[in-house]
């Protein structure tokens, strides 16, 4: 059974860090494009980050963009979402994707997904 399962959300102050992980089983996450959502209360989810089979490309949206870094720990079959500079707006449940052969920031790219982790940032 193929499952996604995200972890490291929590609480923290405007301008902390957060480290999400993704992680699989019932499939090998190095052969997946990847990507991370979030959604807030009220609102669409939203791609915040992504990165293709053979890590050949990464986006961000442009929220994001020079405080979150996608990488992969291929030694853990990982995929982590590194979030620094957190501001209050990006408070949100991170979802993970997986797709074998899409990716990109359209969350209807993507045919699996994990539960989701909260992330909170607020002073």
């Amino acid at each position: 059974q193929v499952q996604l399962v995200e972890s490291g959300g929590g609480s923290v102050r405007p301008g902390g860090s957060l480290r999400l992980s993704c992680a699989a089983s019932g499939f090998t996450l190095d052969d997946y494009a990847i990507g991370w959502f979030r959604q807030a209360p009220g609102k669409e989810r939203e791609g915040v980050a992504c990165i293709s089979r053979g890590d050949g490309d990464i986006y961000y949206a442009d929220s994001v963009k020079g405080r979150f870094t996608i990488f992969r720990d291929n030694a853990n079959d990982k995929v982590i979402l590194q979030m620094n500079g957190l501001k209050p707006e990006d408070t949100a449940v991170y979802y993970c994707a997986a797709d074998f052969y899409r990716y990109g920031l359209g969350y209807e790219l993507y045919d699996y997904w994990g539960q989701g982790t909260q992330v909170t940032v607020s002073s």
